[in-house]
């Protein structure tokens, strides 16, 4: 009897510590689903922890993407926004900066999805398609609700009011080139690995995903990775070449994810990003 009573109460032991690894794993696993973009400052419905956040919507994805009705001449995913056109923007070379040897596109592809929230000419709460039924508008629907945080107070657009990196403004001449070709041109779907036109840039990895080609400069690790410098394909009438790597807003900056500050790919410890293209 002692034996069986001791056997039964290990076996209850080991049930109940099973138990109680699959609890808490199971309390686990919705926080590490929730993290990401939820625990960034692009959670900009009332369940963000950031500066900026509107009460008008507890849901997240929204202030981007939609999945119904989303804006088809975007080149990201169901685009949830009015994108602007891409006269609106003053460019980098506009400046006749001796050194840009790269030819530039009209502001496209992913970066004027990323301007359609940051160049402060609409409200963040300003989308295609809001939350709930009948509220579609293609020329975009305000959703109502109130801001917290310096959102509060309204440019032109009713968007944020104050310049910084989170409102850029549509004179884009005192930024980072985009839409430009990587590495002054020289590498296109005929040539991926082609030689640059201006030798002071990294190799780049080339690679077909989907039947579509895909550059981008690695910065570790196997295959592309997230921390990777990713470059964007265009085919530009204005840019000759046909498909090829261009450098946008999101080739430095990861929308979902601000393990880095202002949102970075990686670290710049030591200008770590400006260095993963440029040979200097």
């Amino acid at each position: 009897m002692k034996t069986l009573f001791i056997k039964r109460t290990v076996r209850n032991i080991g049930a109940a510590l099973a138990g109680g690894i699959v609890f808490i794993m199971s309390g686990m696993l919705p926080q590490e689903a929730a993290a990401g973009i939820s625990a960034t400052k692009h959670n900009l419905g009332s369940t963000g922890t950031g500066t900026n956040k509107f009460d008008g919507t507890g849901e997240i994805c929204v202030f981007c993407h939609t999945p119904h009705g989303a804006d088809t001449t975007a080149a990201v995913p169901l685009w949830n926004r009015k994108l602007p056109a891409p006269a609106t923007y003053t460019t980098y070379n506009s400046l006749g900066t001796t050194s840009l040897d790269g030819a530039t596109a009209p502001v496209g592809s992913v970066s004027i999805a990323c301007l359609s929230c940051h160049d402060g000419t609409q409200a963040m709460n300003v989308m295609i398609n809001a939350p709930g039924s009948g509220n579609y508008n293609a020329a975009g629907f305000t959703l109502a609700g109130t801001w917290t945080g310096p959102a509060q107070t309204a440019s032109p657009g009713g968007s944020l009011g104050y310049a910084s990196i989170v409102n850029i403004g549509t004179d884009l001449r005192n930024d980072h080139p985009i839409g430009i070709q990587y590495g002054g041109g020289g590498q296109t779907v005929t040539t991926p690995s082609g030689a640059f036109n201006d030798p002071d840039f990294k190799a780049t990895t080339f690679a077909t995903l989907n039947g579509n080609p895909v550059w981008w400069v690695d910065t570790g690790g196997a295959g592309r990775q997230k921390t990777d410098i990713m470059l964007y394909t265009r085919n530009e009438a204005s840019v000759a070449g046909g498909n090829q790597p261009f450098v946008e807003c999101a080739s430095c900056h990861d929308p979902h994810t601000d393990a880095q500050p202002t949102f970075l790919r990686v670290a710049n410890l030591g200008s770590a990003v400006c260095l993963a293209c440029h040979t200097k």
